[in-house]
């Protein structure tokens, strides 16, 4: 009866795992990884120009995962492709500061800080080649002891997070904060 009862147990997990859908990573390959909803009644206009700056501010949870803001950002790219949003049609400024900006480090810097590779770095590549702008807070960099000479190549340099936001706003982008 215990061994019907297993075999019964590990048909209905292997059936449940088998209908879960699968992520889809259609322009960040490497992070953010969404389900595509084809029964979605509210989806992103592909007709629309979506010009966003995204305040990036939550440091890393473990300093060996990659940070779950910039995974957000990645998100956000897949989720307007899944919806039919042409990369052409979006335009993605970020503006990284607080915790976030230790993730900026190259390599060499984030290790002699962590004690293991900086897991974000694949990512800050990916992001570039989307289009996605990003710029670190000059304040933030000098505030938490961060080498601007020590950074990854595809962020750059901001007077402030606080002038990156506002300047962008003015220019109509929608505010997102993660």
């Amino acid at each position: 009866m215990k061994f019907l009862l297993g075999v019964f147990l590990m048909t209905v997990t292997i059936m449940a795992h088998a209908q879960m859908p699968t992520r889809v990573n259609p322009v960040i390959k490497s992070a953010g990884g969404i389900f595509e909803i084809p029964y979605a009644v509210e989806k992103p206009d592909p007709q629309l120009m979506y010009n966003i700056v995204i305040e990036v501010e939550r440091p890393s949870e473990k300093p060996d995962t990659i940070n779950w803001a910039l995974n957000n950002v990645a998100r956000l790219l897949n989720l307007h492709a899944v919806g039919g949003v042409a990369s052409k049609n979006i335009n993605v400024v970020l503006a990284i500061h607080g915790g976030a900006t230790y993730t900026v480090m190259n390599n060499e810097a984030y290790k002699a800080k962590y004690k293991v590779d900086n897991p974000n770095l694949k990512l800050y590549k990916e992001l570039q080649e989307a289009g996605v702008r990003m710029f670190v807070c000059g304040q933030s960099l000098i505030a938490r002891d961060v080498d601007r000479t020590r950074m990854v190549p595809e962020v750059k340099i901001a007077v402030s997070m606080l002038t990156t936001l506002t300047t962008y706003q003015l220019k109509n982008y929608a505010y997102l904060k993660f």
